[in-house]
């Protein structure tokens, strides 16, 4: 090992080979002591194998092709998969793709904006995250930074009736071709009579799990295993489906319209579901997925069994189901609504009266 001091520097420098590699840098120490100690540190990480050493990070967008090819070949849940792969598709999108792995802190991801909404933002920072901790086991960075992710509020916005008449009418004056036009009114509709999540479920319903004398719908794949359902039709359902079937006793019941699509079922209606949205003057938080939080409340409010709001819509978390729920906003209203509880007199005055309870 040598220690020396370039001409314009004041701290030492090393320099070493182990195994035909050379390492060579600063030790950021003024003092020989101190200098000779990093020295040695460097020496014995290097030897065994952990090349410590500082390298030039290579860009987020360079390093992106290891990671997905990675995550072409480990054993990770496709659904795992497909979410880091979504998240990739956001991030490429921002200035940061194109920053040095090491140059990538906590405060330069603060600053980013996702399009969409905050699961969007959140699925491309845990995508991030992974990246970086992925480049640390690497050894292309020393730490990964920690990274803090969006707060999500629930989804508070319901695909109800009045929103469902808007968008259908609003999608009429589209200018879109009759079969688009029925295909986005169909989809909408059975979002919210079935509560099926739209890109998981429904857009990948099969002839074969359409039980029609039974009037179910089987639903053999999902995002968790309680998603394993079965599903009543209504009415409606059963109409809209019959119509799409046909005599047809197998495939898709929403069949991609192109023959060399990669995804051979139908995969988004979210340009013309937003195309709708805007031209009916809908809120933008409003998306097609708010019909299955419409199908929860729903069947919350009309049968009061917890239980077969879980069982319908493929929920474990009893706390999941309970959001559908509105125990308390109920137990207001009916005290307010109780006869004789509050009375308006002739002078617009309230005659509220309340009886205190003896002890």
């Amino acid at each position: 090992m040598r220690l020396f001091k370039k001409p314009k520097s004041k701290f030492y420098w090393y320099d070493f080979t182990v195994r035909g590699q050379r390492y060579r840098g600063s030790t950021n120490e003024a003092k020989a002591a101190r200098a000779s100690k990093v020295a040695g540190l460097k020496l014995a990480e290097a030897v065994e194998n952990l090349d410590p050493l500082p390298r030039k990070a290579p860009v987020l967008f360079e390093f992106s092709r290891r990671f997905l090819e990675w995550l072409d070949n480990v054993t990770l849940e496709d659904k795992t998969k497909t979410y880091y792969r979504d998240g990739w598709r956001l991030l490429k999108a921002t200035g940061i793709a194109g920053m040095r792995l090491d140059q990538i802190t906590r405060d330069a991801v603060e600053v980013l904006r996702f399009s969409g909404s905050c699961s969007n933002a959140n699925c491309g920072l845990r995508t991030l995250r992974r990246m970086l901790h992925k480049a640390e086991e690497w050894k292309l960075i020393r730490r990964a930074p920690r990274l803090k992710l969006a707060k999500e509020y629930e989804r508070e916005l319901k695909l109800d009736d009045e929103s469902e008449k808007r968008l259908v009418a609003s999608a009429a004056q589209c200018g879109w071709s009759d079969r688009s036009f029925q295909l986005f009114r169909d989809i909408v509709r059975l979002v919210r009579d079935t509560g099926m999540r739209n890109g998981r479920e429904l857009y990948r319903m099969r002839i074969e799990n359409l039980d029609w004398a039974k009037r179910n719908i089987f639903v053999p794949d999902s995002k968790t295993p309680e998603g394993r359902r079965t599903i009543p039709m209504s009415e409606r359902v059963y109409q809209i489906l019959r119509a799409r079937c046909g005599t047809k006793t197998s495939g898709w019941v929403f069949p991609s319209r192109r023959r060399t699509a990669k995804v051979p079922h139908l995969g988004s209606i979210a340009v013309h579901f937003r195309e709708a949205r805007r031209k009916a003057g809908l809120p933008e938080k409003l998306v097609l997925y708010c019909g299955r939080h419409d199908f929860g409340t729903m069947v919350a409010s009309r049968t009061g069994n917890l239980k077969a709001v879980m069982k319908v819509m493929g929920h474990k978390d009893v706390k999941t189901a309970m959001k559908y729920q509105h125990p308390e906003i109920d137990i207001v209203r009916a005290a307010l609504n109780q006869g004789g509880a509050s009375e308006v007199g002739a002078s617009g005055k309230s005659t509220a009266h309340f009886t205190a309870h003896p002890k």
